[in-house]
This record gives structure tokens, C-alpha cells and sequence, in this order.
């Protein structure tokens, strides 16, 4: 039903500054309070989720400076005691409930909302309290049970009649004999819980046999592993004279660089609005650009593992498990933190203190030339880039994620993967197929890391079309008598049922978001182009329960027309869902790609076959794209950088230039 309902006293809900501010913590209070005027929260009514409802982008566009903007919140309930899911849209300076309504999590194609913090203290008391699980360890010898450590994951979907509607995780037991052991070293390998969390209690319960706990720690601190090296000098970054960028509220101006900084508790980093000044012109390139999506699927078909297939953000919020930074450790130089706020599982707000980093970094070498004719007269520029960054701790794994901008116009999108393996333990001497060993009596399985980014484009405005580029080799003939050439063929993408597409590093294969309508000087249209770094898409065999949740992480490229309710790549509740929701339910419209407001949804990755360098903790993986503009200047826009100086950056009295990666 839709409804207005609720009303409190708002006159201590301030203004935002901008339409696009991530919520604050008086919104919060107030989207609380309203709901709890309008008779929605009731003794067991948990809020999965608080995010801020974004205004159709042609609201935002047509946005000014001071002028008053209503700001939304959409609100997932979940009902701990009956297990009822609704959503709610409140007005948040009004302090009124606008719309509310029951989401069918009990029928076809089901799902369910993200996990909620208080759901991982119900689940280990559900397990610890089951006479089955406290048997089978008992037959393993661990009788304390607060060495015992529960860990909770998403179940997937297999079509069990006995989960189908309901809200199941499935539970691992680890050990851990004091604090400051790694617990992901010491599984009790055979032994799974299926747990009902709406009824707190564990509906099945597998015993697959003992495997001893693996012989060896896996412990990480500082002096585990022998004395730390003695022979690393210091490396500083200084700015004496502070940084290069401005920050205004969430706004950001760095060189001709300008966007808005938000951050949601299901996506985490969000950039708005990312333009760059090119003479007297502020260039729009992208309205928004967010993580909507993650798969992390396993190889290991062994009935303890089958149904391990993690949508991290959907299932879990990467938003929600970001970690505070630490000057030193996670960033380096004159950094400039953001905050945000999230909202608890009963609604009340909170500040995540440091969570998106923004700083600069030395780049290298942007252009160079030594001049033969010219007496080897030398001309460089060193490079330099912003980095805005945020890192969310999900389980084992930690995940970074950073966006890098270039003076010359390119935007380069990374996902850092380190962390600890997910590893089981096995008995010695067993040839597992589907994993690595990496320590005595214990192993990683095969699996990968597959991340899909929505990219809304704004390339000097939103009527835009997407072509597909690639390099063709041209045969011998009367043209090409000796057989050098070669060109490019461009194909528009022109509907939705046709853009799904796949990156192939053989013929070059890129994607440019073109705007017909400007051009520059030698009358070529405008474009950026994103130049995948080719990886495998989902390896999953065709029917698999995964392929049909994770359509997207089938094909490495997706176009869609902008709807600013299709906002997740598997779709809003892929937690338990059958599948078809997000990129199919999408593309089924079939609408016209041809300048019009286009988003892209770019899926990218890792194929992770671990090695035992990878534990017992994972040095950084890297992946990612980039984004390069095409024609859309006149010349390089480099051009006005100035030399570099040469200030103290040669220790011990050597002769130095400034082509050196270190200074």
C-alpha cells in the first residue's frame, strides 16, 4: 500500500547542502521516529537497512545551490520473530512515512535482506545450543566451547523445499585456543549447521567425519613467524605545503577534477557527479559510479562446500563492514578523511569514523621527450593522481576499493583482494582437485572474485550511445599488398537485448560511451572508452543455481537505459533468490541504446587458485579498469603542467633526475 503517514517534529532536521549528501544522523533519527509515529516498529522490527533514496537524476541536475530539497530515506524492516520483510520510502525532512509496503519473501523467486549484526549472536547461540552440535564436538575432543567459534554464511539457493521462503545461513565451526590465534587456520572440517533464523534453531545438522585440526598455526603478528627484518629505511611522503585538492562539505576539486563523495551502507563508496573543466567548460563524464555487485563462487563440489557462493554485497553490505583507516597504514601523505553515517539494527545512528581516504600520489612519469635534433633538449612531466579509497573487512577476506584520477583525463577503477584464504582441513596425504594445499593438513579451494560496477555516464550530457570497438586484421590484396594493415571496426550497441558482451585483449576489444552531438575541433565526437582488463567470467557450469543469481558475472559488459530503480546487478534482495532478478529483469525491456542516458555495468575480477605464498595471510591481488577519454579534447590537456623541481629527492649527494619513479 501507499501511504503518508507519521508525522513528528522535524524542525530539528537541518537542510542538507546538496541533494546527493550521504543521509546524517538527524535523518536517521527521524526516519526512526516517523516510523515509530506511524505504528510500523514493533518489539522485534529490526532495521536491515537505511539507505538514502536518491532523486531522479534529472532533479539532481536541475539542482542549484541553496535551493530546498525533500531527502528520502528507503528503509528495509525485518521482523526478527515472524520473519516479514517491508520496505519503506520516508520523507526525512517532513519526518513522514510516504510509502510502505510487504515484500513476498515467501514465494517465487523469493530472497531475502542482507544479514543483520544481531542475526550472527542469534545464530551462534543457536548452534552452541544444539544437543547434535555439542555431541559431534564433544566426539572431537572440545569440550569449552568458548574456544569455539561459530561462522555464520549465506546459504544460496537450491531449490531445499525446506528453506524455499524461509531465512537459513549455514554455519562452520572454528577453533581458536587463545585471543590472538587465527581461527581461520582451525576449522572442525566435516561439520556444518543449516540454521533457521527466524526460529533460532538449527533445522539440520551434517557430520561428515572427523579430520584432525591441522598440525600448524596460522597466526600472522608481528614476531609469529621469527624476528622482523632490520634492514628497511624509512620512506616518507610529504607535502610541505599541504595538498593539491579542496574540499568543501562532500565536494571535491582537485586540477579539473571535480565530484561529490558519498557512501551507502550496501554499496560503500559512491563518487556523484565527476566532471572535469576544460577551459571555460565543466565536462560532465559520469553521474554516478558505484559497486553494485559481487559473486565469490567456489570450485570444490564436496557436499561441506557445494553452496558456497557469496554475493558480499547484497548479502552482507560492504557499507556496513568498512573499517576505519589509519594514517601510515592504510594511506600515506596529507590525507583528508570522510566519515559516515549508518544506522544500527534498531534504527539509531551511527558514525563509521574514517572510512574513505582521499589522497595524492606520485604517478611516474606522465610524458617525456629527448629531442635528437634539438641538441637532446629534454622535456617531462611527472604524473600524479587522487586516490579515494574505503576498505571492508567481510569474514576472512579484506577488500579495498579505489578510485585513481589522472591529470590527462583517465579514471582508473581497483579492487585490492588480501585477507586470509578460505581453507579447510584435510587429511594429510589426500589429493583434492578442486584446491590448493598450502599448509600441512590443510587446503584453499578454487574460486573466483567477480565484482560488477555500475557505471551511469554523463559524457558531455546524457544522451549518449555506446559503441563497441575492436582492431581488424586486413588480408592481403591490391590494397594491402604486403600485408601490414590493419583498422578499427565500430558497432553501436543499440538495444538492451543485444548488450550483453564480452572483452576479447586479442582484437583490442574496448567500449566507448560516445555523444554524437559534441565534437571537437576536427569534428569527432566526444567519447570515454573502458578498457577491461580481461579475465574469466563465471565458470559455473550452464544450470548452475549460481549462473542464475549471477547473470551478471556472465559476460564481462552490460548497457542499459537509466532507471534509477534498477541499481544492483543481482537484483535488490539476491540473499536467497531464485534468480532472473537485476541484469535479465533489466535487459528484458529491450529499450533503445542510442543517445539516450545510458548505464554501463562492467563485471571484472580474479580466478583465485591459491599458493602457499597466499597463507596464512594473502599478499594483495589487484583488478580493475579503466576509463580513457577518446577524442573528447582538442589536444593533451597536460600541456599546462609545469616542470618538475628537483627539491631534496637524490639521497647522498647523487646526481639525480627527474625521470625517477622514486622521487
Amino acid at each position: 500500500m501507499t501511504t503518508t503517514e507519521g508525522h513528528v517534529d522535524s524542525t530539528h532536521v537541518g537542510r542538507a547542502a546538496h541533494p546527493l549528501d550521504p543521509i546524517s544522523a538527524a535523518e536517521v533519527d527521524a526516519v526512526r521516529e516517523a516510523l515509530v509515529a506511524a505504528g510500523r516498529i514493533g518489539e522485534t522490527t529490526r532495521f536491515a537497512s537505511v539507505q538514502l533514496h536518491e532523486p531522479h537524476k534529472r532533479e539532481v541536475l536541475e539542482f542549484k545551490e541553496g535551493d530546498a530539497v525533500d531527502r528520502r530515506a528507503l528503509v528495509v524492516l525485518l521482523d526478527l520473530a515472524a520473519g516479514d520483510v517491508h520496505e519503506a520510502v520516508v520523507n526525512a525532512t517532513a519526518a513522514e512515512v510516504e510509502s510502505f509496503h510487504r515484500i513476498p519473501t515467501e514465494t517465487h523467486p523469493y530472497g531475502q535482506p542482507a544479514v543483520i549484526m544481531e542475526e550472527f549472536e542469534r545464530i551462534d547461540v543457536a548452534v552452541k545450543s544444539d544437543a547434535r552440535w555439542q555431541k559431534a564436538v564433544a566426539e572431537r575432543g572440545f569440550l569449552d566451547h568458548d574456544k569455539l567459534i561459530i561462522l555464520p554464511l549465506a546459504p544460496g539457493y537450491f531449490g531445499f523445499e525446506n528453506e524455499k521462503g524461509k531465512r537459513i545461513m549455514r554455519a562452520f565451526t572454528l577453533f581458536r585456543e587463545k585471543q590472538t590465534d587465527s581461527p581461520w587456520a582451525n576449522p572442525l572440517e566435516g561439520l556444518i549447521a543449516y540454521v533457521d533464523l527466524t526460529a533460532a534453531k538449527v533445522v539440520e545438522l551434517f557430520d561428515y567425519g572427523v579430520v584432525p585440526l591441522p598440525s600448524e598455526h596460522g597466526n600472522f603478528r608481528e614476531g609469529d613467524w621469527g624476528p622482523s627484518r632490520t634492514d628497511l629505511k624509512p620512506l616518507e611522503i610529504v607535502q610541505p605545503e599541504g595538498p593539491s585538492f579542496r574540499v568543501d562539505g562532500r565536494l571535491v576539486e582537485w586540477q579539473n577534477w571535480k565530484f561529490r563523495v558519498g557512501f551507502d551502507q550496501r554499496e560503500g563508496l559512491v563518487l556523484h557527479q565527476l566532471s572535469f573543466r576544460d577551459g571555460d567548460r565543466e565536462r560532465p563524464i559520469m553521474y554516478r559510479g558505484s559497486l553494485s555487485e559481487m559473486v565469490v563462487p567456489y570450485a570444490d563440489p564436496n557436499p561441506m562446500r557445494f553452496w558456497i557462493n557469496y554475493f558480499d554485497i547484497g548479502e552482507y553490505g560492504l557499507g556496513k563492514l568498512t573499517t576505519s583507516l589509519q594514517n601510515g597504514c592504510d594511506c600515506l601523505g596529507e590525507i583528508h578523511y570522510f566519515d559516515a553515517v549508518l544506522a544500527d539494527d534498531n534504527g539509531a545512528p551511527y558514525t563509521a569514523k574514517n572510512v574513505v581516504c582521499l589522497h595524492e600520489e606520485d604517478y611516474g612519469v606522465l610524458w617525456k621527450h629527448s629531442e635528437l635534433y634539438d641538441d637532446m633538449h629534454d622535456e617531462t612531466r611527472r604524473s600524479r593522481r587522487l586516490v579515494i579509497s574505503f576498505w571492508t573487512a567481510i569474514g576472512n577476506y579484506d577488500y579495498g576499493f579505489f578510485w585513481y584520477l589522472y591529470q590527462d583525463g583517465t579514471i582508473e577503477y581497483e579492487a585490492k583482494l588480501t585477507g586470509i584464504v578460505f581453507a579447510n582441513a584435510q587429511l594429510e596425504g589426500t589429493e583434492n582437485p578442486y584446491a590448493t594445499q598450502i599448509a600441512p593438513g590443510l587446503v584453499a579451494p578454487f574460486h573466483q572474485h567477480l565484482f560488477n560496477v555500475r557505471l551511469d555516464m554523463t559524457v558531455d550530457g546524457v544522451a549518449n550511445t555506446v559503441e563497441e570497438s575492436e582492431v581488424v586484421r586486413l588480408p592481403r590484396s591490391d590494397e594491402n599488398p604486403f600485408g601490414n594493415a590493419f583498422t578499427v571496426k565500430s558497432t553501436a550497441i543499440t538495444s538492451e537485448a543485444d548488450a550483453g558482451r564480452m572483452a576479447d585483449p586479442l582484437i583490442s576489444r574496448t567500449w566507448k560511451v560516445v555523444n554524437p552531438e559534441s565534437t571537437n575541433r576536427l569534428g569527432q565526437p566526444a567519447s570515454y572508452k573502458l578498457v577491461p582488463h580481461a579475465s574469466p567470467v563465471l565458470l559455473a557450469a550452464d544450470g548452475a543455481s549460481v549462473r542464475d543469481r549471477a547473470a551478471f558475472a556472465t559476460k564481462h559488459l552490460w548497457v542499459t537505459q537509466y532507471d534509477p530503480a534498477e541499481r544492483y546487478a543481482a537484483g535488490e534482495y539476491p540473499n536467497q533468490h531464485a534468480g532472473g532478478s537485476g541484469i535479465p529483469a533489466f535487459q528484458a525491456a529491450d529499450r533503445n541504446l542510442v543517445q539516450e542516458d545510458v548505464v554501463l555495468w562492467h563485471t571484472f575480477g580474479t580466478t583465485h587458485v591459491p599458493r602457499t605464498e597466499d597463507w596464512p595471510i594473502m599478499p594483495v591481488e589487484y583488478a580493475g579498469f579503466t576509463l580513457k577519454p577518446v577524442n573528447f579534447f582538442e589536444r593533451n590537456p597536460t600541456l599546462d603542467l609545469p616542470k618538475p623541481t628537483l627539491k631534496n629527492h637524490c639521497a647522498h649527494g647523487a646526481t639525480c633526475t627527474c625521470d625517477h619513479d622514486h622521487n
